[in-house]
């Protein structure tokens, strides 16, 4: 299904524009924080009308320092302020360079990287972030950047506006990608990206009929009943700003939003709004619903009224079978759907949205053989051997169809279009692809720059990421840079790292990272895996876990694990986006970071 934008597709301004003359009273976006540990969560709202006066102030105050086409880094913290400060950047017609605060831990490199690549013109920031700023560069409020704080800049009078003509290929934002595979890269996402991707999720949705265009963007929701989007992914991340910013602004209508540390602290509070919000519709990668089946508990589970939840997108990371299971099976108490799970798949390139499995069917996973898939074949297994469950099967779930935009699966590095059921690059073509990266004219070339035979002349966008279509769905299998191949078969890693994980009793995803490095005899392959808290620096318990683990990795992949490395609890590092960073972490081991924690007792 392929929806085309037109030249007349209203910009993200034209829309806000649409809902603050039509809808002025009307919610629009609402914060909810927790002040304490007790706290049921703390609801601060403005309308559309509200929401234009304050971009708009915040507008007047970036066009005193910065130009069109100047970059401005929104440098604040979840909640109104980000939305507002986003959407005044692109009323000014400046290009917003999504960030986070300042002073996030773990993350002060990565600002810095990206600062000195967008080199912007100014910076958003509340008074905190400004403090924080400032005390790192003193100079900075006079030299060539300057600071922008939100409690200055005021509103302007409500009412309605005339909206700026904005050419659609204009840029209006860059996102950056999280850094899993490479240095972070700005990509350019254009008026024309953000509103058709909008379109396409809300199609995948259920929230706008197919036939709905631009023209009749009022009617929302063509599949009867409310909608609200509820979301606590930060607003940096690709997903999180497109589902609670632009979708709603897209559809026209209310946003709800949480800081991402509420869930983490307390993930219970997420499905309570989405319990509180009739037609909800949320996302989250796969750790977040593993997370919730873990800690929430059947109680509380019990007390959630579910059932009216639109969907919950589950991307940004391999979906699990396990974990789309583990989520149906604790919640359904509290009235959740199956159907209402979403498997998707999407990258930043794409401004974020490829493809889903909508809510009208519940989640459908493939056991395949092994063997055949680190051949490069999809080849589903017998039922005997399905239900076995063994090592020589794995299930991989499938995320659905794209919507608006054309998939094709080719032979890593050529144009060679591939059928079904065999392994490759995923590429993608449409409108709410990006028109390269920020800065990199060779980089975009080469992978925004595909051409396909017999697909005309517009080019394709290489993804880097590994899959096939089976049985007319998606099925991701994991990243082309991250593939190990050893002895002419391909392994993900993923695979490896959950087989790691079984073996060390670790019960949470996300705690260990697979790569290889160079040997004197070929690639080594090596795994470092985060302890369990609860074990101690004992020799023996770490020897047996070692053997648990070669044996395990030996039996189910038919893969040799040269190093296992044992690192404390949090020392894998990680994405932005939350994202187990390999690269980070195999750059790690071949500093040898690592040595020392061998010899402070870990393997």
């Amino acid at each position: 299904m392929l929806l085309e934008s037109t030249a007349q597709e209203p910009s993200v301004t034209d829309l806000l524009h649409r809902w603050a003359a039509t809808r002025g009273h009307r919610r629009a976006f609402t914060f909810v924080d927790f002040p304490d540990s007790r706290s049921a969560g703390r609801h601060r709202t403005l309308t559309w009308s509200q929401l234009s006066a304050r971009a708009h102030g915040v507008a007047a105050a970036v066009s005193r320092v910065a130009g069109p086409g100047d970059r401005v880094a929104v440098l604040l913290p979840q909640g109104l302020d980000y939305v507002t400060g986003f959407l005044g950047c692109l009323l000014a017609r400046v290009i917003a360079v999504p960030l986070f605060p300042p002073d996030l831990p773990g993350h002060e490199n990565r600002v810095e990287a990206v600062l000195d690549d967008c080199e912007p013109a100014c910076v958003l920031v509340d008074a905190a972030g400004a403090a924080v700023v400032q005390a790192a560069d003193p100079d900075l409020a006079v030299g060539r950047t300057r600071l922008v704080r939100m409690d200055e800049c005021g509103t302007e009078a409500e009412g309605p506006r005339e909206a700026e003509p904005v050419d659609p290929d204009e840029i209006a934002y860059l996102q950056y990608t999280s850094g899993s595979t490479r240095t972070p890269t700005g990509a350019m996402i254009t008026h024309r990206n953000v509103v058709a991707n909008g379109r396409q999720a809300l199609t995948a949705f259920g929230v706008f009929d197919a036939r709905h265009g631009a023209e009749d963007l009022d009617e929302v929701d063509g599949a009867g009943g409310p909608v609200a989007s509820v979301g606590w992914l930060p607003l940096f991340h690709d997903m999180g700003l497109l589902l609670s910013v632009a979708a709603p602004l897209v559809g026209g209508y209310p946003s709800v939003l949480m800081d991402p540390i509420a869930f983490l602290a307390r993930p219970e509070r997420w499905l309570r709004l989405l319990s509180t919000y009739p037609g909800a519709l949320s996302a989250a990668p796969n750790f977040a619903y593993d997370y919730c089946a873990a800690k929430v508990s059947p109680a509380v589970a019990a007390e959630l009224s579910l059932g009216r939840v639109r969907a919950l997108v589950n991307g940004s990371e391999p979906v699990r079978a396990d974990t789309v299971r583990r989520f149906s099976e604790a919640f359904e108490a509290g009235g959740l759907r199956p159907e209402a799970h979403c498997p998707s798949y999407g990258l930043a390139e794409a401004t974020v949205f490829v493809a889903s499995d909508g809510p009208a069917e519940p989640p459908r996973a493939v056991v395949c053989r092994r063997a055949a898939l680190a051949e490069g074949r999809i080849e589903v297994a017998d039922d005997a051997a399905a239900a076995a469950g063994d090592g020589e099967v794995t299930s991989l779930v499938g995320c659905g169809v794209p919507v608006g935009q054309e998939l094709k699966i080719v032979r890593p590095g050529t144009s060679q279009v591939l059928p079904d059921d065999v392994v490759g690059e995923i590429v993608v073509r449409g409108p709410n692809v990006a028109s390269g990266y920020w800065k990199r004219v060779e980089q975009s070339a080469e992978v925004f720059g595909a051409v396909l035979p017999g697909t005309g002349d517009r080019p394709w966008l290489r993804t880097g990421d590994l899959g096939a279509m089976h049985d007319g769905r998606l099925l991701v299998t994991g990243r082309l840079k991250d593939l190990l191949i050893v002895d002419g078969r391909n392994h993900y890693p993923q695979d490896v790292e959950e087989t790691v994980q079984c073996a060390l009793g670790g019960g949470h995803h996300g705690r260990a990272a697979v790569f290889s490095v160079p040997g004197d005899a070929g690639e080594l392959v090596v795994a470092v895996a985060e302890q369990r808290r609860d074990l101690t620096n004992d020799a023996n318990r770490r020897a047996v876990a070692e053997r648990a683990a070669r044996a395990r990795v030996a039996a189910a992949h038919g893969l040799r694990l040269d190093r296992l490395v044992l690192v404390p609890p949090g020392s894998i590092p990680r994405t932005s986006s939350n994202k187990v960073s390999r690269s980070a972490c195999r750059a790690a081991f071949l500093r040898g970071d690592y040595t020392t924690r061998a010899r402070e007792g870990f393997l």
